[in-house]
């Protein structure tokens, strides 16, 4: 059995042709959909970049590993305790490990642990390549070393090969050797000039105002990436957006092609499973946050998932059923022969992937901790978004969306559609409840980042902000931000950002 995970960083499923898309971003993606399974629900259970991977990585929710932040103490693995012998407990092996124990070589091919210190990642692998870029590597990086691997290993049988690439990610940098492939497409339709106009007058880390940062530090960044908007000034600015990140993800799929191209010389890309997926989504304007993922929403929480496993999955076809990035693990190690782990969250879905009958879940919970601090649920055509800290955004409490009919979030249901609201808080609290009595653990994450002083991308950064927002006329804005520290501070807490105080 030959695996091939490929990992990409921040994208968002719409963005690719097998999802509906009208550019022409993915041609060798959408081969391989063409060939094998998509998935239409698939979500990442914690959001974004590091608590994903943690979740993916262990089989289990962020609330119980502890990883909810980029920083501060829910940005590392909550440990295992005295009761850990001179190895961690074959319980909470990841699903790497377990993939090895079933007698196949692991690989990896990313800078992600060293983006992040997050050493955890590279457990279960044998053959790790890092090249210390951390994150900011274009395409022309992570192939090689994996074409180098494929041509040492390849043709042996039983091996995992997980290759992440970063392209998607913001700052776009990606060159485009012919010019610009999408000069001559438009940019996505929902877009509109009275959408752009009513973010420019509000605020918001990476909002239409300050897309490349919110502090000082923008100036630097725009001089480091000169052909990056930093602001949404006019539609043509937004074009000029969306163009970078598309070209980003072609230029990606450009280098997809290459290992596909190599698996098929080396005679084994007929038998080789392919895995495409990624991280989390990305808010290109959705909610006012441009390039960057910052929420608990669908956009940001839902990602693409494709699967062609040669004489298994179905061609050209669609599972629409629920499932998280936590499940995949599970999935593998049942689909190779190993024993998942029974402390694991993760549900296998290889039933669906064979084609039969399988409901997956029936409601999801997704969580923010990075940017602001906010849990999602996602049931029905429902997507629930309750805040409990801003992250010095302009969000109320509880927002509610009819994602079949509202995909990219612009008609807030929460004061119109009240029975649905307390539908989604309820399951949001009993998930919560359930979640805690088997955490084994006295504190829920999310409520120990906010005790910290709230997420770690938006932590002191208010005087600066506040600054910001006076010196381009929205003075109003930085008034209620100061205005909501100050009763939070007379709480005795720290500044929650919340955009409406109990």
């Amino acid at each position: 059995m030959r695996i091939l995970y490929i990992d990409c960083d921040t994208l968002r499923p719409d963005h690719l042709g097998c999802y509906g898309y009208h550019r022409n971003t993915s041609p060798h993606i959408d081969r391989i959909a063409a060939q094998g399974m998509r998935f239409t629900n698939y979500y990442a259970s914690d959001a974004p970049c590091m608590p994903s991977r943690a979740a993916l990585s262990s089989g289990r929710f962020g609330i119980h590993t502890g990883v909810v932040n980029h920083g501060g103490v829910c940005g590392d693995m909550r440990l295992e305790g005295p009761q850990r012998g001179f190895q961690a407990s074959r319980e909470r092996l990841p699903f790497p490990s377990r993939l090895l124990e079933a007698g196949l070589r692991t690989a990896l091919v990313s800078s992600f642990s060293y983006r992040h210190g997050a050493w955890w990642f590279y457990e279960g692998f044998m053959d790790i390549f890092n090249n210390n870029i951390g994150g900011m590597e274009r395409a022309e990086v992570i192939t090689p070393p994996a074409l180098e691997w494929l041509d040492r290993r390849g043709q042996e049988e039983n091996w995992y090969l997980h290759v992440n690439y970063w392209d998607p990610h913001t700052p776009y940098r990606t060159p485009d050797p012919p010019g610009n492939r999408f000069a001559s497409d438009p940019p996505p339709a929902w877009y509109t000039e009275e959408l752009r106009r009513k973010h420019w007058e509000s605020y918001g880390p990476h909002s239409a105002r300050e897309t490349c940062g919110y502090t000082n530090a923008i100036t630097d960044f725009t001089a480091r990436y000169p052909d990056v908007p930093r602001e949404i000034a006019s539609l043509d600015d937004y074009k000029r957006w969306i163009d970078g990140y598309d070209t980003g993800i072609r230029y990606m799929d450009d280098h997809v092609g290459q290992i596909l191209d190599k698996l098929a010389d080396l005679g084994i890309l007929d038998e080789t499973v392919i895995i495409v997926s990624a991280d989390h989504g990305e808010n290109q304007g959705e909610l006012n946050v441009y390039g960057d993922h910052q929420t608990a929403d669908y956009l940001t929480s839902r990602v693409p998932l494709i699967v062609r496993w040669p004489g298994v999955t179905p061609a050209a076809s669609v599972y629409e059923g629920l499932q998280y990035n936590l499940d995949l693990g599970a999935t593998l190690v049942e689909m190779s022969g190993g024993d998942a782990s029974p402390a694991w969250e993760g549900q296998s879905f290889a039933a669906a992937l064979r084609g039969e009958a399988h409901d997956g879940r029936p409601y999801l919970v997704v969580s923010q901790c990075a940017w602001s601090c906010q849990r999602g649920v996602r049931w029905d055509k429902w997507m629930l978004i309750r805040t409990y800290h801003a992250g010095l955004k302009d969000f109320p409490d509880v927002m509610l969306f009819d994602i079949e009919n509202d995909p990219h979030e612009l008609v807030d249901l929460a004061k119109t559609h009240r029975a649905v609201v307390q539908e989604g808080l309820a399951l949001l609290e009993n998930w919560s409840t359930e979640m805690m009595r088997s955490s084994g653990h006295p504190e829920d994450p999310l409520w120990r980042v906010i005790r910290e002083g709230g997420p770690l991308h938006t932590r002191d950064c208010l005087e600066e902000y506040c600054a910001r927002l006076r010196a381009s006329g929205r003075a109003e804005h930085a008034q209620t931000l100061e205005k909501r520290a100050a009763r939070s501070s007379a709480a005795g807490n720290p500044f929650s950002g919340r955009s409406s105080d109990p």
